[in-house]
């Protein structure tokens, strides 16, 4: 049987080291309370309706099904994708994110007095893995400490991630078994505990691919001109002139980062043109 473990002296430590740095915390205070104090109230499960999200991106359905441990809880863990917070899952609850198709990185983390870590730094990191969605497909993650299905998920190799531990993908078939997500409740969003979940987290996906690739190509770019420049293929810039110099050739690194922005303008006026038809043209006070 489980037993809670105390993460105070971890707690302390982080705290500290916060105090005295800047760094990426990750932490949901005021969102982390459990079901012990706040159990949940939300509908049955229900599919979200097919023309509730666009077919050409994917939904992830996540749920925790009942048990004492879970139902005793003081703090349940929180969720993120693409290292961002969405929401903390309590006892006998689900929720969904519709997401862009690609590879989707997931966590889980369990807080304590809702804080969770400091950088690469985990007070207890319960899942860390990236899944890989397609288009117009839905997908089905189960949290429970205590049982894992019965089955593992036939599309992943036994190696995953995700195909063991406390948060598993699972099939349509065994998500609709009774017991798993049908018998669970909708996790709503109130003021003893907010989320960010049932809802489309298309764009921020679409933000953060952007960064990343660009970051990618940044680098690429650095080790492309170090190349040249072993090759006698890079001119210095002159003492009177600091800011000429640089390669004698194209680099090829530039012209992915060229198309890469002129993809991300492209969709930024996709989104403003879209918002515009949603708005109706907005209003006009004279």
């Amino acid at each position: 049987m489980k037993k809670r473990v105390p993460y105070l002296r971890n707690a302390i430590a982080l705290l500290c080291v916060v105090a005295l740095s800047g760094c990426t915390i990750y932490q949901s205070i005021g969102k982390s309370v459990g079901a012990f104090l706040h159990p949940v109230s939300g509908h049955d499960f229900v599919h979200i309706d097919t023309d509730a999200w666009d077919q050409r991106n994917a939904v992830l359905y996540f749920y925790r099904t009942h048990s004492q441990w879970a139902a005793d809880e003081i703090e349940s863990p929180s969720v993120y994708i693409d290292d961002k917070h969405y929401f903390n899952i309590r006892n006998n609850s689900y929720t969904w994110l519709e997401v862009k198709p690609g590879e989707r990185h997931i966590a889980m983390r369990r807080p304590l007095l809702g804080l969770e870590g400091l950088n690469s730094f985990s007070l207890s990191l319960i899942a860390d893995a990236t899944l890989r969605v397609e288009p117009g497909k839905i997908y089905y993650l189960r949290y429970n400490e205590l049982t894992e299905p019965e089955r593992r998920h036939p599309d992943l190799d036994p190696d995953h991630p995700l195909a063991s531990g406390d948060l598993q993908l699972v099939t349509r078939d065994y998500a609709m078994q009774s017991g798993q997500i049908v018998s669970t409740l909708f996790l709503n969003s109130d003021l003893l505990a907010p989320n960010h979940a049932g809802a489309s987290i298309v764009e921020v996906n679409e933000d953060m691919d952007y960064k990343k690739r660009k970051a990618a190509l940044e680098e690429e770019r650095e080790l492309e001109v170090e190349q040249l420049k072993q090759q006698g293929k890079y001119e210095s810039a002159s003492w009177y002139w600091p800011f000429g110099g640089g390669p004698t050739e194209p680099l090829e690194a530039d012209q992915k980062l060229e198309a890469l922005e002129r993809d991300y303008a492209k969709l930024e006026l996709e989104r403003k043109r879209r918002r515009e038809e949603e708005s109706g043209g907005g209003w006009w006070i004279f």
